[in-house]
């Protein structure tokens, strides 16, 4: 965890945004924001109101942490809240002279911020994993679901799974992981024997359980929801005929320690991001705060030690040095190392993990480079 930390900041809080406390080493903040010709000003975009404040103020509390962790002076960050909305909050981070901007967090906020920031050439490294808002100034750090898929197929196919079978959700998740496991299996050298949707009713699983099992037998199938929905298929894919097939699942499984509970769910793999340095972050977390963080904090936090990066050879008050991002090495952070493809989105390393009694363990680790 220390390696991560290379380079105290401060922190502007703005709208409701009191519990996101300043770092202790330094000076309390002032309202408004401070004329700074030594330090970039970098505004961080989240919901500090309305329904989804809890995972907003979360990472905004993370973003705290990575400030007095990483001991850079060259770096400010303000937050602005987009629970009011995303794109009057990008106006002003952009009227206060901000030259990158973290967040937003949701697609349709990273929409309406987009027009915006592109207009005055202020990059966003947002946390939506919708790979559709990706591009044109716009680089997502969200965890991109085809990118897990892919990888719980390939460690399958190395086991020798060779026919598969997927059940996905009518949704926009669904259909991106329908078309993950459709290239993943073919670029293993695999068959696709079937695959089904299903709405999320009990009568909607069953079906698709039923109609799965019927298009032939498969070595692996592919669960691309939630735990729960899992714990759920699995039992009626068995009884459906499909009694030797090996579970997948997604980074979705990665935070559902029911799983663990469930005898049905023994022995089946999903991939996602490695935990071990999430689980140090989270201790400090609660140690500060007196809460549990949300999963996604990590985001905010690696978002700062990518922006401290890039802020030892980028002058305050120029242009925010995009095409830096594009680097063949990547950078590390509390969810491993990631790099952006030429599309802007975070390409992952990530773990394959097995459901064992009581938890999770780890059978084919994440890469350590590129």
């Amino acid at each position: 965890f220390a390696a991560l930390l290379s380079a105290c900041q401060t922190i502007v809080p703005r709208g409701d945004s009191g519990t996101i406390a300043p770092p202790t080493a330094t000076p309390q903040a002032t309202p408004g924001l401070p004329v700074d010709t030594e330090r970039h000003r970098v505004a961080l975009l989240v919901p500090q109101t309305g329904p989804d404040a809890a995972v907003g103020t979360s990472i905004a509390n993370a973003t705290t942490l990575a400030l007095l962790d990483s001991r850079s002076d060259r770096v400010r960050i303000t937050i602005y809240d987009t629970g009011a909305g995303a794109a009057a909050a990008a106006q002003q981070a952009v009227a206060e002279g901000n030259k990158l901007i973290l967040g937003p967090l949701l697609a349709d906020d990273v929409r309406a911020v987009q027009p915006i920031a592109r207009a005055a050439n202020v990059p966003l490294i947002a946390f939506s994993n919708d790979s559709s808002v990706a591009g044109n100034g716009t680089f997502l750090l969200g965890f991109e679901p085809g990118q897990a898929v892919t990888r719980v197929v390939m460690h399958a196919r190395t086991q020798g799974a060779l026919r598969f079978g997927a059940l996905t959700p009518r949704s926009t998740y669904g259909e991106r992981a329908l078309a993950a496991i459709r290239a993943a299996v073919t670029a293993a050298g695999g068959t696709l024997v079937g695959a089904e949707s299903y709405d999320r009713s009990a009568t909607g699983l069953s079906g698709a359980a039923r109609r799965l099992t019927s298009a032939g037998s498969m070595d692996a199938v592919l669960i691309a929801d939630s735990g729960q929905t899992a714990i759920r298929a699995v039992p009626l894919l068995r009884s459906s005929g499909a009694t030797h097939a090996h579970i997948l699942g997604t980074e979705l499984w990665n935070t559902e320690s029911a799983l663990a509970g469930s005898v049905p769910m023994r022995g089946a793999w999903f991939s996602s991001v490695s935990d071990g340095l999430f689980s140090q972050l989270a201790t400090r977390y609660r140690e500060r705060y007196g809460r549990t963080p949300y999963r996604l904090a990590s985001m905010g936090y690696d978002a700062v030690l990518l922006t401290v990066r890039m802020a030892r050879d980028w002058r305050p008050g120029t242009a925010f040095p995009q095409s830096r991002l594009f680097a063949a090495d990547g950078f590390g952070g509390i969810d491993g190392i990631f790099r952006f493809d030429q599309r802007g989105i975070a390409v992952r390393a990530l773990e394959v993990s097995e459901v064992r009694t009581g938890g999770f363990a780890v059978i084919d680790p994440a890469p350590t480079h590129w």
